[in-house]
């Protein structure tokens, strides 16, 4: 019972040591139960089946995430509690100097950490419970579903798990705390608070030698991934860029923890300015002996400013993309004439049989009451001729697109569409319609990437041949088009020819397009309903419709958004957390020396002052390299997801921005207020 008064008073006395860890805790934990308490939030919603099942999948990623997630955070809690017996090494010193045995000091502890984490976990909780109401209708609003039943949320089984996920941490922080305890010497505690880094200088040549090799090979990675990230093949190969680019950031803060102090100490009117000399030597010896950390936080801030950017940005364009690239209610498309060996599945005869008839015929023979459903149809062909290749569209680009494009499919027949076929679905989807002369042809997409590599083709001007007749480009670049409505911009290139240049016999793959005759939703979703509830399985129709594009979009975006933003804020804590503990561990270590400088005759606003530059330094740092390293791994994501869009981006890192300010800044500001406590003279 003693022990634990003891504890309990030793936590009132260091509350404000204790206010990074309180609050990385409460953070984790309130963040932990809100993501985990989306399986329960979802359960109300009104929704369809699809929605409801990608709701499933959601929920069983973010379950998966946070097993990733709890590692995290238990290396954090270890980390802080490191920070924590080291502020108090001197303390328990006088506890074994006054007889208290080394298991009655890992008992204070035990207790202690006990105190902390129930109440962390009380308050966590009650802060999650809350959040999580608000998160149920952000949840609702990404998947637009019915809040009609909207009510207050409480998810046992999120409250287990995070306790049960805590409680192992919090077991692992106590075994942790023991051991430590029982490795450390009288003297080394009596004395810890006397130990300080020498401040080493490092060869200013050498310095400036690893410098600019670290700048070159960080170039180098920049370049690869984005004006040259054509050449980049496989996934192994981005791998290897962000291999390049870590190692490039690990040298750079090498090399400026022996530049830095010898740069500023050239320049005398800011070395000898106010306190700077004593500043810049703290900054420099903090950097010297954490460079690897410095490395591992600028590479996790870098990776969460990506993550969220592109997260939300993800979210936002496939939201947009949808009235534009889904304009009809309905979609389906078979292949036409199929051989035996390209059927799959039962009634291969039937499928086969299916594929020599129309789409309006194939309705026919279900007993679908094709006028009772459909109005402002479009149906038309794909063509394909031997001839027309990926190969013959780039004309004599062609040796420079393999170059760049190692694996591109060159020899892939081109979809050709009749162009008053196709000026008939413009019409329908509200596009620019055009017009050809009988020797003319023109390309139209919208995938970007592709749009750049066939108009660098179409700038050699190549001819097409076609049933002995040779066609001439109109135009020498891509126009803005489709044919097939999805969520994401895909088409990679139709080209559009004569109707007089194709023939039956070439006749590839037949769409049909329409719109549903009903007014409202309600009324299109029974259509839709009906229609699926048809026997589909001697036939080879695939199809979609805007309602189905539409709910995939939002359930795609909203699940890697959800996951985006988990990720992200953890690391972001995670990074912050660990540069408020070092900070505040090397205020603890050098209080002495603020004692000196007091006694020197410097005032306290001074101290203050040259106190909150070396954090807003030590915080800045690895910041601005991240900040730096996220604006060409934003551009490489960008092309990563160009298909879908980048329309929202700037709102995007505008948010990321705010997660930063939020998170980040509050990390600061509480460590600025904390060490200002740790090297006051009250202390």
């Amino acid at each position: 019972m003693m022990l634990f008064k003891l504890s309990l008073k030793n936590i009132k006395k260091s509350f404000k040591d204790y206010a990074i860890y309180f609050f990385t805790l409460i953070l984790g934990v309130s963040i932990f139960y809100i993501f985990n308490a989306i399986d329960s939030q979802t359960a109300m919603l009104s929704v369809s089946e699809s929605t409801h099942e990608l709701m499933k999948l959601m929920t069983q990623m973010l379950s998966g995430v946070s097993v990733f997630v709890s590692f995290i955070l238990g290396f954090l809690i270890i980390y802080a509690s490191r920070f924590l017996i080291k502020r108090r090494k001197k303390e328990f010193g006088v506890y074994m100097t006054l007889g208290m045995s080394k298991g009655k000091i890992s008992k204070i502890l035990f207790f202690e950490t006990l105190l902390i984490g129930v109440v962390s976990l009380i308050v966590g909780l009650g802060i999650g419970i809350a959040l999580s109401q608000i998160m149920s209708i952000v949840v609702a609003n990404m998947f637009e579903a019915d809040m009609d039943k909207f009510t207050f949320v409480f998810s046992s089984a999120a409250m287990i798990k995070t306790i049960l996920y805590f409680g192992i941490m919090y077991l692992m922080v106590m075994i942790f705390n023991t051991l430590s305890i029982g490795k450390c010497k009288l003297i080394d505690l009596l004395n810890g608070s006397k130990h300080s880094e020498k401040v080493k200088l490092k060869n200013p040549f050498i310095c400036i030698a690893i410098f600019v090799i670290a700048v070159v090979m960080l170039g180098f990675a920049y370049y690869n991934v984005t004006l040259g990230v054509t050449n980049i093949a496989e996934f192994t190969d981005v791998i290897w860029q962000m291999l390049i680019g870590a190692f490039a950031t690990f040298l750079i803060f090498w090399s400026l923890s022996g530049l830095l102090l010898k740069l500023c100490m050239s320049i005398k009117k800011v070395y000898y300015k106010n306190l700077n000399m004593f500043t810049l030597r703290q900054i420099n010896s903090k950097i010297n002996t954490t460079v690897f950390s410095m490395t591992v936080i600028c590479l996790m801030l870098f990776l969460t400013i990506c993550i969220l950017s592109s997260a939300l940005s993800l979210k936002n364009s496939m939201t947009a993309n949808i009235k534009k690239l889904a304009p009809a209610d309905f979609q389906v498309a078979k292949k036409y004439d199929l051989k035996p060996d390209e059927v799959v599945g039962d009634y291969i005869e039937a499928k086969i049989a299916d594929s020599k008839i129309s789409i309006e015929e194939t309705y026919q023979n279900m007993n679908v009451d094709y006028d009772r459903y459909f109005q402002d149809a479009v149906s038309f062909y794909y063509y394909h001729s031997p001839n027309i290749t990926l190969r013959s569209s780039l004309g004599s680009y062609i040796d420079e697109a393999l170059k760049q494009f190692k694996y591109l499919r060159v020899d892939t027949e081109e979809d050709i569409v009749k162009i008053s076929d196709y000026n008939r679905l413009a019409k329908l989807y509200g596009m620019p319609t055009y017009s050809l002369e009988e020797n003319e042809y023109m390309v139209i997409a919208d995938f970007n990437n592709m749009v750049e590599l066939r108009d660098a083709g179409l700038k050699t001007q190549p001819t097409l041949t076609l049933n002995g007749k040779t066609y001439t480009l109109k135009y020498d670049t891509c126009q803005d088009g489709f044919v097939e409505m999805s969520s994401n911009h895909i088409n990679s290139g139709v080209i559009l020819v004569p109707d007089h240049a194709v023939h039956d016999n070439m006749r590839y793959r037949q769409f049909f397009v329409a719109n549903y005759k009903a007014n409202d939703i309600a009324a299109k979703k029974k259509m839709e309903q009906e229609l699926l509830a048809y026997d589909y399985s001697k036939t080879t129709l695939s199809g979609s419709s805007k309602l189905m594009i539409y709910e995939a979009s939002v359930g795609l975006g909203a699940l890697v958004t959800f996951i985006g933003i988990y990720l992200g804020i953890i690391f972001l804590i995670s990074s912050a957390a660990i540069l408020a503990l070092k900070e505040l561990s090397e205020s603890s270590d050098n209080r002495e020396k603020y004692i000196a400088l007091r006694k020197l005759g410097v005032d306290e606003t001074m101290l203050n002052h040259a106190l909150f530059h070396q954090i807003a330094i030590f915080f800045g740092l690895p910041l601005l390299l991240a900040i730096i390293h996220s604006i060409f791994g934003i551009q490489t994501a960008d092309y990563i997801l160009s298909t879908i869009g980048n329309e929202k981006l700037l709102s995007s890192i505008i948010m990321t921005a705010i997660f930063l300010g939020l998170i980040y800044g509050g990390y600061f500001l509480i460590t600025y207020f904390c060490s200002k406590n740790i090297i006051s003279e009250k202390e």
